[in-house]
């Protein structure tokens, strides 16, 4: 955590690259090895998945425009052509840029949505003009509007014995509660993409629990307790 560090003698906000769910958990967890350095993470819009952290002092709140986003909207004949997020993330990364260099990629409608930040922006716009074999325009705009995509779901409803991680965790991904506290454990869990070890992490409505090799699911409801002493949970688990 040298970048770290440095906050805490500078007094200066820093920012990561942008970073998956998982990795972004991890830099928050060794944030708080740092007695006053806290990290505050943003992907441009509410709901990113790819997110860049601002690593600050404590009680020191970072700005929107700390984090200096900034929207590319890559466009061409994709549906014809049958691009896929790989093929534009392969372009971008072909012209040797790092994946923390940009945040989601969301694609639609013959067009690419890509969040990256002010630095990397024109760089884009002057380098990229094909994706795969397809002639692309590049527009730069901003993140304002952005809304989060549409995710497919499937809706669970089940009873726990608690709103422990372990409980509703094996009900979200349909497995055993000894099979998820060995996942726990071995740190391949999050909850709202911080990595949790302890089985016992309490877990309410809204909270995101994805986990590696098995997706990610919505806590989108609770009710209880129950006359059986249970609680009912309401999971939307992505497809």
């Amino acid at each position: 955590m040298d970048l770290g560090e440095a906050v805490l003698t500078s007094g200066v906000t820093q920012l990561t690259g942008f970073y998956d769910p998982y990795r972004a958990g991890l830099i928050i967890s060794l944030s708080k090895a740092l007695p006053g350095l806290a990290a505050t993470p943003a992907g441009g819009y509410k709901g990113a998945e790819r997110v860049c952290l601002a690593l600050h002092p404590v009680g020191v709140e970072p700005l929107w425009t700390d984090y200096d986003f900034a929207l590319i909207a890559i466009k061409g004949n994709f549906e014809r052509a049958g691009v896929k997020y790989r093929d534009v993330q392969g372009a971008l990364m072909g012209l040797g840029l790092k994946r923390e260099k940009f945040g989601d990629i969301r694609l639609s409608d013959g067009e690419a949505q890509v969040v990256t930040t002010g630095d990397v922006a024109p760089y884009v716009a002057a380098n990229l003009n094909k994706v795969g074999r397809v002639r692309v325009v590049v527009e730069i705009t901003t993140c304002e509007g952005l809304r989060p995509p549409e995710h497919p779901f499937k809706e669970i409803k089940a009873t726990v014995s608690s709103l422990r991680l372990d409980s509703v965790a094996a009900a979200c991904f349909s497995t055993s509660r000894s099979k998820i506290v060995r996942d726990i454990e071995a740190e391949q869990l999050s909850v709202n993409w911080q990595v949790c070890s302890d089985p016992a992490t309490p877990v309410g409505e809204g909270d995101t629990i994805s986990a590696r090799g098995r997706g990610r699911a919505v806590v989108a409801g609770v009710k209880g307790p129950l006359k059986s002493g249970r609680m009912g949970v309401v999971i939307n688990k992505y497809v």
